[in-house]
């Protein structure tokens, strides 16, 4: 559909089935989520591969709607998207697991036409923080301000100067992992850069740049921070939570998925090995 033209939508056919989808993707092979010309995105890929296996027979007819449009670089465990097709629940993951190595289907539940997947009741975000001489007391002392109503202005991109923007947080936990630390981020909406921000607010203090008490004020709006973004490649949408129910199940991976999947560790495993003996030489 192009902008600025007068568009009617094509009748959904009977034995079409609006169906709700979680899925997941490694953000490392994409330029994001939306399609942008010349690029390999999520949503391209899938859109393409929709038509090509015969999903769908048009983009339009897709109807595609995804819960979280994740920048370059951010990976997905379970990002949700609803879409349309004549497909049967039999079919229906066994088609999209077919799109590419990079994407995985997980699960899929019927829904109404009048289903809006960006109304999640929840959504968790995880960041994979190194180590990198961090005092995580610290970074645990600065994440108790972030829970409850925040203005995140400070700690979003593209935001309004003059005016307060307020999201609910439900927590930001952190767990220790070999290596490093990982940040839970919980809450029903996001802004854009909302994670990373916080990502980069935690850092800065703990190095010294920011003083508590202005990361204080900053999150309940009597101060503006200009904070730098933290890398995308540490960012992984871990979860999107809705009431209903998931009623069909993927069983995979398949084969092709699995030798995918060994490929990639292969790769890293040696790349590891490299640069750990570069190091020492």
């Amino acid at each position: 559909m192009c902008r600025g033209t007068l568009y009617t939508p094509e009748p959904v056919p009977a034995s079409t089935t609006r169906w709700l989808v979680r899925f997941g993707y490694d953000g490392a092979a994409y330029y994001g989520w939306a399609r942008q010309p010349g690029l390999r995105t999520v949503e391209g890929e899938l859109l393409g591969g929709l038509v090509r296996l015969k999903v769908v027979p048009s983009a339009e007819r897709a109807r595609l709607a995804v819960a979280s449009r994740t920048d370059r670089g951010v990976s997905a465990r379970a990002n949700a998207l609803a879409l349309s097709t004549d497909l049967s629940s039999e079919a229906l993951l066994r088609s999209l697991n077919g799109v590419s190595t990079n994407l995985s289907f997980l699960a899929a539940t019927p829904v109404s036409e009048e289903f809006r997947v960006r109304q999640a009741a929840r959504r968790i975000y995880r960041y994979f923080e190194p180590s990198r001489e961090h005092n995580f007391d610290r970074w645990e002392r600065a994440a108790r301000f972030f829970s409850g109503t925040i203005d995140v202005r400070s700690f979003g991109r593209g935001l309004p100067t003059g005016t307060p923007v307020y999201r609910d947080v439900e927590s930001v936990t952190m767990a220790p992992v070999k290596g490093g630390l990982v940040v839970e981020v919980r809450a029903p909406s996001f802004v854009w850069g909302m994670v990373r921000k916080i990502i980069a607010a935690f850092r800065e203090y703990d190095a010294g740049r920011v003083t508590l008490s202005r990361l204080e004020a900053a999150v309940r709006g009597q101060v503006r921070l200009t904070l730098p973004m933290a890398e995308p490649e540490g960012l992984v949408l871990w979860d999107v939570e809705y009431p209903a129910r998931w009623t069909v199940h993927w069983n995979g991976p398949s084969r092709r998925r699995a030798e995918h999947t060994r490929a990639q560790t292969d790769a890293l495993w040696m790349r590891s090995n490299v640069l750990a003996a570069l190091s020492t030489a």
